[in-house]
Formats: structure tokens, sequence, C-alpha cells
């Protein structure tokens, strides 16, 4: 039978505060430059938003999160983590630990799937990050890279806690798909390289970094100055258009009074 019109179904399933295999590498593994630049690219789309939005925040990326103080070496290093308001040391946190004061688990996590982390990044991360107590998980798949199991590779996941403290995906995908925490949508752009954020699902209204911000800005400025220009090229040909036609006239008036004189004296 055809599961077309089937409806969807969530599983829930309890997680442990730890498990040997969440345990923090002592080394991280080299990743690719696209992987790099996917990350770098959402982090100052992030700042540049919590800058707008005047939060007190911090943006950070492969920061350690730690939740049980007994097993100090489990933890996740996110690639991205939006902590809203961050820890109290700031930019100089070394690593979020969630018994401390004031160290609350991330608003947003996101992990970019890449070769060495795929199972990782499927089969883990919800897991750990449920453990955690993060309210939402994004989990960008650009290359597929992901298993071929339960529908898989998706391009885009999103996970997300609820009100009972259930960790739901709430979407997995090719994109786009709203985020609940930020109220925009993740859109995935440039041929399914970047991983965006805006305020429509065509992605027509991306959210911009700083810099693009300020790109934009100069661009439209430099429009504006042509438009003037323009306005003042037309006003020029305009008033030259003038003088040639009210000189025209004159010189036409000038032989009909050549004309009429001359026939005067005939």
């Amino acid at each position: 039978m055809s599961n077309a019109n089937a409806q969807k179904v969530f599983v829930a399933y309890e997680v442990p505060d730890a498990d040997a295999g969440w345990e923090l590498e002592e080394q991280d593994m080299p990743e690719s430059a696209l992987h790099d630049a996917i990350i770098d690219l959402l982090k100052l789309v992030l700042k540049a938003w919590v800058t707008r939005a005047r939060l007190d925040a911090l943006i950070a990326s492969n920061l350690a999160l730690r939740w049980d103080e007994k097993r100090f070496k489990v933890g996740v290093d996110p690639d991205v983590a939006v902590y809203v308001p961050p820890p109290p040391e700031g930019e100089e946190t070394t690593s979020v630990c969630t018994w401390e004061t004031g160290h609350a688990p991330p608003r947003i996590a996101v992990e970019v799937v890449s070769k060495s982390t795929a199972s990782k990044d499927y089969v883990n991360a919800p897991n750990q990050y449920a453990a955690s107590g993060t309210i939402e998980l994004w989990v960008f798949d650009p290359k597929r890279f992901g298993p071929r199991q339960n529908g898989g590779p998706f391009v885009l996941q999103l996970w997300r806690r609820d009100d009972a403290g259930v960790f739901r995906q709430l979407y997995r995908g090719d994109g786009p798909c709203m985020s609940p925490e930020l109220g925009a949508w993740l859109v995935v752009t440039d041929r399914q390289t970047r991983l965006r954020i805006a305020d429509d699902p065509e992605g027509t209204r991306l959210w911009l970094t700083d810099k693009e911000r300020a790109e934009q800005e100069t661009l439209r400025a430099e429009q504006e100055t042509l438009r003037a220009e323009q306005a003042t090229l037309r006003a020029e040909l305009a008033r030259d258009q003038a003088e040639a036609k009210n000189a025209g006239l004159e010189a036409e008036l000038a032989a009909l009074r050549a004309e009429l004189a001359r026939l005067r004296g005939g």
C-alpha cells in the first residue's frame, strides 16, 4: 500500500544524561574549507542579528558544552551555538558547564555535517543536545553525507524542545523550514552550499551580515547618486532643448521681420 497520505509520526524515547561515546575528543578533526565557510557565514549573520536586536548574547563556535559535573569529559562542541544570555565570562568562556551559575544551555545549536562526522551528527547529536537541555538544534548536511536510513540523508533537520521538555524532530528535508526560536526561515542557498536565515521561505529577504548590509547601503547610495545625476542630465537636456527651440523661434521671427520690412520698402 502507498503511504503517500500517511500521517507523520513522532517517536519519543528516553535519553541518558551521559554516554561513554559522548566524551569530547582531545583533538579536533580537520574540516574542509566548505565546512568552515558555512560556519563562518552563519556566525556573522547571527552576530549581526544580535546587534540589531540589541540582545545580550554570545555566538560561539566549537565551544565545549558540558552538563554532567560527575562526568566532566562528557559533552558536545557545537559548530555554532547561540547563548542568550551569555555565560558570565562572555567571550573568555572556555567551556559552558550548565551546573555552574550563569551557564545555561544554548538556545540554538548548529551542526554542519562532514564525511567524518556524519554518523555522530545524525545519531549522537540529537541525543546529546536533548540531554544537554539545548532548546533548538539545526543539522545541515549540504553534501548528504548522512546515513541512508529512515528516509535520509537530509539536507536540513530541525529539532526542538517542547513545553514538556521533549526533544522532537520538527523538520527533515531539503528546506526551507521555520525556526520557532528565531521566528524566521532557514533556507538553503548557493547551490545547496550555504545555510541562511530569511524573513520569508523563498529567501528573498535574507538576514545580512554587517558587511553585506554595509555593501547594500553603499549600493543604495550609489544608486541614489546615479538617479540624481540622471535627473540633472534630464533637466539640462530639457533646458537645452527649450533654448534651442527659443533660438529657432527668434531666428524665424527675425526672418519674418526682415521680409516684412522688404515688402514695406517695396
